[in-house]
């Protein structure tokens, strides 16, 4: 009897804790079935409000009083709403102060014209190309060049012509010295036999008879054969000043015919520090000057400090249809193309929305509809 009831007891325990395991089984799978769907559905993290680093680089970017505009600031405006994100701009006065921003995390992106290179892409991210460009080569209007006067100016106050007199100088007073020497002994001479103002007579004779103008001759006859071999020399130096002149006033017109990067060689070309532009034509061994701002190598040009520009090709020609105009032209055709992108941290995670916005923006016509705006020709 006792043993039957204690079987009884045995089976309704088991049975029970077969229950008991069966009810933690489905509970455990309810949680994962009803909270996984939750977990997938909670959007990513997001800053209030996004820090967007920018700096003025006309027509990309443009600063009128702190309102800033231009085919980036309205781009990103765009992107931004198709995102759904807050976002605020900070402008830096250089790109290496932009990138720089990106990298410590001061900003979550960056747009302006930024160049996507490999060199960058190590340390940052990039969205996909948001327009296509490259490098060009800015000078100054050849017509404002024409003029004579400025050609000849320049060339009194060379180097070259400052040597050369320098050197007819020395060789009319060793000549004046010689003459004086042999010729103030004879009874007919034409110098006076005293030093004073003999030597002066002497110089006149030698200055004149070295521009091939000379009125009278020496007496003696050493101070004659003197004389023809001074006249000689003379002859050759009339030669070497207009073969120096020549080449001089050739170099200034050379100097305005630049039309390509061969043409840039042994030219002074002034860009922006720690362009793209400064990259190639230092890897290209150009003398390059580097100001901060574009504006300031547009200033070179114009003072003659540089002989041409090599920046942007957008920027240029946006500067000489404008500001510039008259005074500037683009030559050339664009020798290193580029493409802009947004410039991000590495793993950064709004890369692929903004990706999407950009292919959704070119795709719905706005992304035209912009580029029209800053660029079309009217």
């Amino acid at each position: 009897m006792m043993n039957a009831i204690a079987r009884k007891v045995t089976r309704f325990f088991q049975a029970r804790n077969k229950n008991i395991w069966w009810g933690l089984v489905c509970g455990i799978l309810v949680l994962l079935l009803v909270g996984s769907p939750v977990r997938s559905q909670q959007p990513n993290p997001q800053p209030a409000s996004l820090v967007v680093a920018t700096r003025a680089i006309p027509p990309f970017v443009f600063d009128d009083q702190g309102q800033l505009s231009g085919f980036s600031i309205d781009l990103w405006r765009s992107v931004a709403k198709e995102i759904g994100t807050e976002f605020k701009f900070v402008e830096y006065p250089t790109v290496a102060d932009l990138l720089s921003s990106v990298e410590s995390g001061k900003a979550n992106a960056g747009i302006a014209a930024i160049s996507i290179t490999a060199e960058r892409q190590q340390k940052f991210d990039f969205s996909l190309p948001m327009f296509n460009g490259g490098l060009q080569i800015l000078v100054r209007n050849p017509k404002l060049n024409s003029g004579s006067a400025p050609n000849i100016l320049s060339l009194f106050f060379s180097v070259t012509l400052l040597q050369v007199i320098g050197l007819a100088l020395l060789l009319m007073v060793i000549a004046a010295h010689i003459i004086w020497l042999f010729e103030r002994h004879h009874p007919e001479a034409m110098i006076p036999k005293s030093y004073f103002p003999g030597i002066f007579k002497a110089c006149w004779w030698a200055a004149a008879t070295l521009a091939t103008q000379a009125d009278e001759m020496p007496k003696g006859v050493i101070s004659r054969v003197l004389a023809i071999i001074w006249m000689f020399i003379g002859v050759l130096f009339v030669a070497y000043f207009t073969a120096a002149a020549t080449t001089s006033l050739t170099v200034q017109q050379l100097q305005a015919d630049i039309n390509s990067l061969e043409d840039l060689r042994g030219r002074l070309v002034a860009t922006t520090t720690g362009s793209t532009a400064a990259t190639y034509l230092k890897e290209n061994r150009i003398s390059i000057l580097e100001v901060p701002k574009i504006e300031q190598a547009y200033e070179a040009l114009e003072s003659k400090k540089a002989d041409a520009v090599v920046f942007d090709a957008p920027v240029l020609l946006y500067y000489a249809a404008n500001q510039g105009q008259g005074k500037v032209e683009v030559v050339g055709s664009i020798f290193r193309e580029e493409n802009y992108g947004i410039v991000l941290p590495n793993n950064s995670p709004y890369r692929k929305p903004i990706n999407s916005a950009l292919l959704k923006l070119k795709e719905n016509g706005t992304y035209q509809l912009l580029y029209d705006k800053w660029f079309s020709v009217k």
